[in-house]
């Protein structure tokens, strides 16, 4: 397959499921509806599996370079190396979105920084652990383990 037919095929399923993605959004997060959209999104992406790096480049906007050095960062989750580098589709589409993101905000430069920055901040705020205690904090749980002196509570 031609790398234009590639890139069109892969092209139209990132459009198919951020339409989904985009009608899932409209609804509550605790709505099961969500979910199973969300899933199917999922189910889609997993479908293709496999992305070559001369394809995520091009829908990414960036070089192929570029994408090979930001999977051999982690940025990009590599799904096979041998015979040839093949990365995992449903990494190079959350990717898709923080750059078309920061690309909104006119950010051009330093992207691996911030894609990796946000990539971060997302798998943190995923944990379930921190989660429970955003929670905690939220309903007025938990002690305070040192009291603020007088004198700091008039800094702050």
């Amino acid at each position: 397959m031609s790398i234009a037919v590639e890139e069109e095929r892969i092209r139209g399923l990132f459009d198919r499921v951020e339409a989904v993605e985009e009608v899932a959004c409209t609804l509550p997060e605790d709505d099961e509806r969500r979910a199973k959209l969300l899933a199917v999104s999922a189910a889609t992406l997993a479908d293709e599996g496999t992305i070559r790096p001369v394809i995520a480049a091009k829908l990414l906007g960036l070089s192929e370079k570029t994408v090979r050095a930001w999977a051999a960062q982690g940025v990009l989750t590599v799904a096979q190396r041998v015979p040839r580098l093949l990365l995992d589709v449903h990494s190079v589409h959350a990717v898709t979105h923080i750059l078309r993101d920061l690309r909104a905000a006119g950010k051009d430069r330093d992207l691996l920084d911030e894609v990796w920055r946000h990539l971060s901040d997302s798998a943190l705020l995923e944990r379930p652990d921190l989660q429970e205690s955003v929670e905690q904090m939220r309903r007025g749980e938990g002690r305070v383990l040192r009291p603020l002196r007088k004198n700091d509570s008039a800094n702050n």
